[in-house]
């Protein structure tokens, strides 16, 4: 079989979903039924063959994103099996950045959660095409029809049931298979691993019929040859049904929908078929595109052997014995063990000494890898998340990635002197890991601030410098990671002329400084003339306008969301120099964004709260005492779920409120939704707090 054709035979997939929806536990049965693992690995035991960080078995939560490979039906599937908790978003985004398909797995309880429209959206922006899988069909209050339902109404999808369930929560057995019209039933003794196939019960014939109606009516309308033949003959064959189903998925037309139980081994086989049949092979999704970094030009490379090699890193680990491994996408050509890439992003030539296939924290030599493929090089030093590497005869630089903000901030000191040397190894080893967290050191106090998206993201990585790292260290409490911007549009002129030694400093600049909307972030535009101010000094002036913002202009906050035009200035022949434009262009910025108006902004969340009904008066009175604004009430599955946006500084330790209200039995969700404005009172009190200080 050639290497073209392989590539057909590949999936490239992601697993996404809510936190508890039971993506690890699927990726668990999966791994077991294609033969990959010979024993079951459950997440409440801490025994999930992809939840291998200490962190992840003791919370039986997924932190990091874990590739592996099985094989079934003559298809390589590679799988990344992804996070669902919101502080761990970025690795479900530079994981579907690369991925060619993706399997939503929705609680058969609690339907379509917060997090899985998040991960929805982002699948939806990276046009991935997916399948669905009600998991959780045994649990009592599960109703696959009313999560069906959800998927149409909240995500804007169009959901295809492919199965409907046999037997209801505890009496879950099996599903009726709608293309072939039979019930498939476990055999539990064996633990799903045989299932046998028998008549459709009686009581269900009828519903069966409707929705595999319903099913060829909407495969029919994806292909105007199976249109055709629908109009015919009043039906479609089992090839014709799975070919339109493949077309419409491929389109994002359709979402196929399976339903089972993981946890019970019931519904994994069927789900495999369906990533096979339905999801992209590398050659099915369009040619990827990428700019010339020497041309300017867009440029397409197919997904072939004969291409040249080009690839994305979308992930970096710190390795203890290794070194840095950087995992990667090939999109096409290929590459060798011992090779040397052209890091077009960073325009440097690398050598990946060694080339891994990936299984959770195992890996395995090879010698070679080609288009289409999910694999970790060893070597790359230079090389972080988002660059491109390829052939430097062929340069391109694929579309990288963007990720949010911090919005949670921790004061760490360490212990000694050798803790801190230890400490700055440390932070610059989890930031090339992880792109959400940063770090920096305040000059004014000389205290060590890192940044996060969330108290638990925080949690995880200081408890990694403690336990992986052995940085001693100690750890302040979690903080709000506050902005500032500009509200008003202002012009400001500044001239810096000074006499060093027996050089002279000259640098003029007129600036213009206006608000922008929310989430556009900085921008800065030229609007001189070269004979105004030479091209060369415009880096320095828009540098100096950026450290400016950087540092803050209320309490020290970064400034975003502002524009910044030069509008004017002059410049000296021989005093001019990159530092002098620099230094006008800062004092002005500073001096320009305190006469705009400067208002503080903080984080804004998602807050989702589920509580029986008789505490609903109790949580929303809290919530309104928070500042929270309640959008919305509905009932779900017995349960009342109040959406609602609350400030993050009003909702740390809400964990414990919410567990003294409703007497153990509510639960929430919360994710960062936008930075808004800091109401006049309480910024007043925020201001004066931070100027006590």
């Amino acid at each position: 079989m050639s290497k073209q054709t392989l590539l057909e035979n590949i999936r490239n997939i992601g697993i996404m979903a809510h936190i508890d929806a039971g993506k690890t536990t699927t990726t668990e049965r999966i791994l077991y039924y294609s033969g990959i693992t010979y024993k079951l690995g459950e997440v409440d035991d801490g025994t999930a063959e992809m939840d291998w960080m200490e962190q992840e078995k003791e919370r039986g939560i997924t932190i990091t994103s874990a590739a592996t490979t099985c094989y079934w039906k003559d298809c390589r599937i590679n799988i990344i099996d992804t996070p669902g908790h919101v502080d761990f978003t970025a690795e479900v985004e530079r994981s579907l950045r690369v991925l060619d398909g993706s399997i939503a797995i929705f609680c058969g309880v609690s339907g379509v959660e917060p997090q899985s429209e998040t991960v929805w959206r982002q699948a939806d922006r990276y046009s991935i095409p997916r399948i669905s899988f009600i998991n959780k069909m045994d649990r009592i209050g599960s109703d696959f029809f009313k999560t069906v339902d959800m998927i149409r109404k909240r995500l804007g999808a169009t959901p295809l049931p492919l199965q409907i369930p046999v037997g209801a929560e505890n009496l879950f057995r099996g599903v009726i298979d709608l293309i072939r019209m039979e019930a498939v039933i476990w055999e539990e003794e064996t633990l799903g691993a045989t299932y046998h196939k028998e008549q459709i019960p009686d009581e269900l014939v009828s519903i069966a019929r409707e929705y595999r109606a319903q099913m060829v009516e909407t495969v029919a309308e994806q292909d105007d040859f199976l249109m055709e033949r629908y109009l015919e003959t009043g039906g479609l064959a089992e090839d014709d049904i799975i070919k339109g189903i493949r077309i419409g998925t491929l389109k994002l037309n359709l979402v196929p929908v399976l339903c089972g139980a993981s946890f019970k081994n019931k519904g994994v086989q069927p789900l495999l078929d369906a990533v096979v049949d339905f999801l992209p092979s590398p050659l099915d999704i369009p040619p990827i595109e990428g700019l010339n970094p020497r041309t300017g030009k867009l440029e397409k490379r197919q997904s072939g052997i004969d291409e040249p090699f080009a690839a994305l890193v979308f992930k970096i680990m710190a390795d203890p014995y290794i070194g840095n491994l950087a995992y990667f996408r090939v999109y096409s050509g290929n590459l060798r063990s011992g090779d040397i890439v052209y890091n077009a992003t960073k325009d440097s030539r690398e050598k990946a000494t060694r080339l891994m296939k990936i299984h959770a924290n195992k890996r395995e030599e090879i010698k070679e890898v080609c288009a289409g493929e999910i694999v970790a090089a060893a070597g790359l030093k230079k090389t972080t998340t988002g660059d491109t590497i390829c052939a430097q005869n062929r340069p391109i630089i694929l579309e990288s990635m963007t990720f949010p903000e911090p919005v949670v901030t921790v004061a760490i000191e360490p212990k000694t002197k050798k803790d801190q040397d230890m400490l700055m190894d440390v932070l610059m080893k989890l930031g090339q890991e992880d792109p959400t967290f940063t770090y920096k050191v305040v000059e004014e106090t000389g205290q060590t601030v890192i940044s996060g998206m969330g108290e638990l993201h925080l949690e995880i990585l200081t408890d990694r410098m403690l336990r992986e790292f052995k940085v001693n260290a100690n750890i302040g409490k979690p903080q709000v990671a506050y902005k500032e911007t500009i509200s008003k549009e202002v012009d400001v002129e500044e001239k810096f002329d000074r006499q060093v030694g027996n050089k002279g400093q000259y640098g003029h600049v007129m600036l213009s400084l206006k608000p922008q909307t929310r989430g556009k972030g900085f921008s800065f535009e030229n609007l001189t003339s070269e004979d105004v101010i030479p091209k060369g000094f415009i880096n320095a002036i828009e540098q100096g306008v950026r450290e400016a913002l950087e540092t803050g202009i209320l309490a020290g906050y970064p400034a975003i969301d502002v524009k910044a035009s030069l509008i004017g200035g002059s410049y000296h022949e021989v005093d001019s120099s990159d530092l002098s434009f620099k230094i006008a262009a800062s004092i002005a910025t500073r001096k320009a964004a305190v006469e705009a108006a400067p208002v503080l902004l903080e984080p804004i969340m998602k807050v989702e709260v589920v509580i029986p009904q008789e505490y609903m008066g109790d949580v929303i009175s809290d919530l309104n005492s928070k500042r929270g604004k309640i959008e919305g009430m509905e009932t779900r599955s017995g349960a009342q779920v109040i959406s609602a946006k609350a400030p993050l500084s009003e909702m740390f330790g809400y964990a414990t409120d919410l567990r003294s209200m409703t007497q153990g039995r509510g639960t929430y969700t919360m994710q960062f939704e936008s930075y808004m404005e800091v109401p006049q009172q309480v910024s007043e009190r925020l201001m004066s707090r931070i100027y006590r200080r």
